[in-house]
């Protein structure tokens, strides 16, 4: 159960309709999920957050699925289901085949195992991985 209320478009008000229209039409959509929804309860930040958001997805110098495999990554590690699903199913969009998303899960579930050894054993970093 949410903890919010998720405003919906015919209740927003006029900015937090500019950048539901904005989504809209950035991801070519009349979609708008409950993310966005959650966050029009404080309008500055649902803008602001928008903002961030469609400029660090952008493709730029690292395309737009690896964008979405790395946020999927992170997703896994901060246990977020919500980013888990909404960023599987961009990536989907995107055009990540199942034979991807295996390797995504097998990579992502190798480094949970390795970073778990390497914290509980606490490995000193080796000077030749360190930025001089």
């Amino acid at each position: 159960m949410a903890t919010t209320r998720l405003i919906e478009y015919a209740e927003a008000n006029a900015a937090v309709r500019a950048v539901y229209d904005d989504i809209r039409a950035t991801r070519n959509t009349d979609f708008i999920n409950n993310f966005w929804k959650a966050l029009a309860l404080n309008p500055a930040q649902l803008e602001r957050t928008w903002a961030d958001a469609k400029a660090v997805m952008a493709p730029g110098a690292i395309d737009a699925l690896t964008k979405e495999f790395i946020y999927i990554a992170v997703s896994a590690a901060n246990k977020c289901e919500y980013c888990l699903h909404s960023h599987t199913a961009a990536a989907r969009a995107k055009g990540m085949n199942e034979a991807q998303h295996a390797e995504l899960l097998a990579v992502i579930g190798m480094a949970h195992a390795t970073n778990g050894l390497v914290t509980t054993m606490q490995v000193p970093v080796d000077d030749v991985f360190k930025v001089s």
